[in-house]
């Protein structure tokens, strides 16, 4: 349902154009909204008793009441204070204004809980065929999913920003599939936009807008509505892998996985078998926060000696004995590409196995 701020900003607008002063009320009498004092306004019985009556608008004493109906239900009461057949007017235009605001909701509601069940129910296609007609969904289109997981639950202020950047845009969609993360069902059909820019978008409005920082996922391109789900699973995986492996990417693509997709669909005991025959029993509690550290600079570095030095701020020299202190522990020099794959997997098959233990926990 709309919210009450809404309701409250399309009759200030009204109070400000036209000097007539309107409250809005629940069939049972509750103020929603007003541009009155409290005091000014209708008494409660007064606003009960109109509800209740067949009449579809009522003029008593300074008041000109409308019933706000949406598909035949009686959603709300609007009064607007005053006498005169202007003020008469007025108050059916706000009525009007206010009903089409709700039936505008109520509609993207009804398609973003239609995108929703999409994502999670495993529908037939010929239910989905069903209400993407009533619906007016494309059912033909290139679609991409967008998944932003904030880090606190349900970020309202990380959910507006979405909705500002997309929510106006025909054809997309924005839904929520639990207290962490907001889904972006995007259509991409002639937009010419890359999929990166819109997720480091995503990142950057958020965390300038929302001031909260978020990690962004996407799958692959969906050309029908029933493919959706694929792009959806597939932006699930992009997320956990990049929070699995690549800690430090805020963006994750589901095609530019690498290694992490393969090591995240491998069973867990081969994992397990992998790091006990790379690194051994106990080598892992060598690896501490400085020799990780080295490591991962080492490795992003291309292997480079002197940058990854520079970068650490250390004397080549000491990058030199941390590198032959691991080479000592474990029988691998990772200054040589094949043993450096091999310890770079061996650290994420022990990565994926401390996640696996974690999740089961």
């Amino acid at each position: 349902m709309i919210s009450e701020q809404k309701i409250q900003a399309s009759i200030d607008e009204v109070r400000a154009i036209a000097r007539v002063d309107v409250c809005v009320f629940e069939p049972d009498g509750r103020t929603a909204a007003s541009t009155l004092k409290p005091h000014e306004l209708p008494d409660r019985e007064l606003v009960e008793s109109f509800a209740r009556s067949g009449a579809e608008s009522q003029t008593i004493s300074d008041y000109h009441f409308f019933k706000v109906a949406v598909k035949g239900r009686t959603e709300y009461i609007l009064a607007a204070k005053g006498s005169g057949q202007d003020v008469d007017v007025i108050g059916r235009l706000a009525a009007s204004q206010l009903c089409s605001l709700i039936s505008a909701y109520e509609d993207r509601y009804d398609r973003n809980a239609f995108i929703q069940k999409l994502l999670i129910d495993n529908l037939q296609p010929s239910y989905i065929c069903n209400w993407a007609r009533k619906l007016h969904i494309r059912q033909e289109a290139e679609r991409m999913v967008f998944l932003i997981e904030t880090k606190y639950e349900q970020d309202e202020a990380a959910l507006e920003t979405v909705r500002s950047l997309f929510g106006h845009v025909t054809g997309d969609f924005i839904t929520t599939v639990d207290e962490k993360t907001i889904v972006l069902v995007k259509e991409m059909s002639g937009t010419g936009e890359e999929p990166e820019h819109i997720a480091r978008t995503l990142v950057d409005m958020i965390n300038a807008e929302a001031m909260t920082q978020v990690r962004v996922s996407y799958g692959t391109m969906a050309d029908r509505l029933e493919e959706v789900v694929k792009s959806y699973r597939e932006a699930g995986i992009a997320m956990e892998v990049g929070r699995i492996f690549y800690a430090e990417r805020v963006v994750t693509a589901y095609e530019r996985l690498g290694i992490g997709r393969l090591i995240y669909h491998l069973p867990l005991k081969l994992c397990e078998q992998f790091v006990r025959e790379v690194l051994g029993e106990g080598t892992t509690e060598l690896l501490d926060e400085e020799t990780l550290a080295t490591i991962h600079c080492f490795f992003e570095n291309g292997l480079n000696m002197s940058e990854t030095a520079r970068q650490l701020h250390v004397h080549r020299n000491t990058l030199v004995y941390r590198l032959e202190k691991l080479q000592k522990a474990t029988g691998l020099d990772i200054r040589v590409f094949e043993d450096a794959m091999t310890f770079q997997i061996a650290l994420m098959a022990s990565a994926m196995e401390k996640w696996v233990k974690g999740q089961a926990k």
